[in-house]
């Protein structure tokens, strides 16, 4: 496994590769907000071999660059999702997104078919139906946050992550992970810039062309899922007419974490599709 950065568009974007190549499908991971490619640490290694996997840290998550000005809704973000996989020499690849980068998976596929050989979805954001935290941070929350001490945005953003988690031992480690770069005011300044653009309305613009995916699809999800309900998922696969649904009947909403050997017995079993 190997860690790099790479140039788009004057932004540095962290990325590791691992499995290995061969005659299988690349598999790109893609996390959602606020976290980063962390997320799949434990679902990389359990992969079947003969895959070369890539997993990335959008633009202003993890290590990759703060955003400054640049675009960090759902649009730019598969535009950047697109542009990696051209700078690694990727036709084509099985794209696996959660929550938000769940959305980003659906941008990607429906206005890049070509570059997309098979759909995941994991606990993912879809239609008109976000978080609820993601809308306070955005809106409601942000003229006063903009006022606050870092440590108490964060704090407040640690509560709401929280709750979505079963092993409050895995919560404090991997929330302490997913919050590093918005440490201080700049991060602080950061986390609610993604907050603010980051909008249901680019989900729901997508969801009348849902119908039209053609390649093999999985909507992989927690029964228990607190921040997006299964009810969701369920909507999913009846609109992407080649979609499975998998239910983790003991997961989350993190369940790339909390079930990882499901999360890759899903994509494994997407991919033989």
């Amino acid at each position: 496994m190997r860690g790099e950065f790479l140039d788009l568009d004057g932004a540095r974007i962290y990325y590791y590769a691992a499995g290995t190549r061969g005659a299988g499908n690349p598999v790109v991971f893609i996390h959602g907000f606020p976290t980063s490619g962390h997320l799949w640490a434990d679902v990389v290694p359990l992969m079947p071999p003969g895959h070369r996997l890539v997993v990335l840290d959008l633009l202003g998550f993890g290590r990759s660059d703060r955003p400054m000005q640049r675009a960090i809704d759902v649009r730019a973000h598969g535009d950047r999702v697109v542009a990696l996989l051209d700078q690694l020499n990727i036709k084509e690849a099985c794209i696996v997104g959660h929550g938000v980068g769940g959305g980003i998976a659906q941008s990607v596929t429906v206005r890049h078919p070509e570059r997309v050989s098979h759909l995941c979805l994991v606990d993912s954001v879809a239609f008109s139906r976000w978080p609820t935290f993601l809308a306070r941070f955005g809106r409601a929350l942000a003229p006063a946050a903009a006022l606050l001490p870092p440590s108490s945005v964060l704090t407040l953003l640690r509560r709401e992550l929280s709750r979505a988690y079963s092993d409050p031992i895995r919560a404090t480690r991997s929330i302490d992970i997913f919050l590093r770069p918005f440490k201080g005011t700049e991060g602080r300044d950061a986390l609610l810039a993604h907050a603010r653009a980051l909008r249901a309305d680019e989900t729901t613009a997508i969801a009348p062309r849902l119908g039209g995916i053609g390649v093999p699809a999985a909507v992989l999800w927690g029964r228990n899922d607190r921040i997006t309900s299964l009810a969701v998922g369920k909507r999913l696969h009846a609109s992407i007419p080649a979609a499975t649904l998998t239910v983790i009947h003991d997961g989350g909403h993190f369940t790339p974490e909390e079930a990882p050997r499901q999360i890759a017995d899903g994509v494994a079993a997407l991919l033989r599709r």
